[in-house]
């Protein structure tokens, strides 16, 4: 058995696995040590939960690889974990409004995000955040009693599911764009993402034999953007740093001006 037989054959089904620990533990940690998730996009959570309850009843009518399914089951219980910790910690309302009473907005002024209808994942009560989860499930086993039978159904539902994942870092780039800083955002997350879709790429287009067989297309997919974003957020780190927002051209001029002034 060479080596890459190896890997994908033993290696990245265990990391796969264990991914969502490795993944999130560092990021957890961080938000309970300092006791602030500012900076810390709240939709991350929201994506992780929605796309991984979405391919545990994807599994039921696919029965793809057991181990994707037990990448989402356990995804699932540490992202319920961090939405708890991140609620817990959010940055106070201000008093005046704005930006800072934006939960876990990290851009202020004008570029603060802008508020979405009903205030979706931007509630200040935790209640409503654990409400939508429950009716979510609840709906998607209702619908799973009466459409499983469907090949369509299925397709979609894997779509769907997969489809959430892939736009993971999508709010990460737009929030590091927005406050010209990756400050907030754990180098130990991106750095676990990028490794992660190296395995997966590595499991989902070289398994042989009957794994290959168990993994639909839509995985490879949204697997392939997924890890496109993910090199695009490595990119802000180098670029932009995990400062204040000096990062970048802007922050090269403001130096160059001031060894000008000192001279």
């Amino acid at each position: 058995m060479g080596f890459t037989s190896f890997l994908v054959t033993y290696v990245a089904p265990v990391f796969i696995v264990v991914s969502p620990f490795t993944s999130y533990a560092d990021q957890i940690w961080a938000i309970h040590r300092t006791r602030s998730s500012a900076g810390f996009s709240l939709d991350i959570p929201l994506i992780m939960l929605v796309s991984s309850i979405l391919r545990s009843y994807y599994w039921l009518g696919a029965h793809f690889d057991t181990s994707l399914l037990a990448q989402a089951l356990n995804m699932i219980a540490v992202q319920l974990v961090l939405l708890r910790i991140a609620l817990d910690h959010r940055p106070p309302p201000s008093h005046k409004g704005g930006a800072d009473a934006v939960p876990f907005a990290n851009a202020h002024g004008p570029d603060a995000p802008v508020q979405r209808p009903y205030q979706f994942w931007q509630w200040r009560s935790p209640k409503p955040y654990w409400e939508f989860l429950l009716y979510l499930t609840s709906s998607l086993f209702i619908l799973h009693l009466l459409l499983s039978h469907l090949p369509a159904y299925i397709a979609l539902l894997g779509f769907l599911a997969l489809g959430t994942e892939a736009t993971l870092p999508l709010p990460q780039l737009a929030a590091n764009q927005r406050a010209r800083s990756c400050r907030g955002f754990r180098f130990s997350v991106l750095a676990s993402w990028i490794l992660g879709d190296v395995m997966k790429m590595l499991f989902f287009f070289l398994a042989a034999g009957d794994g290959a067989s168990t993994i639909p297309w839509s995985f490879k997919l949204c697997g392939l953007f997924q890890f496109a974003c993910d090199l695009g957020l490595g990119a802000q780190y180098w670029w932009f740093g995990s400062g204040d927002g000096a990062g970048g051209p802007d922050a090269e001029l403001g130096m160059r001006e001031k060894d000008v002034r000192l001279k």
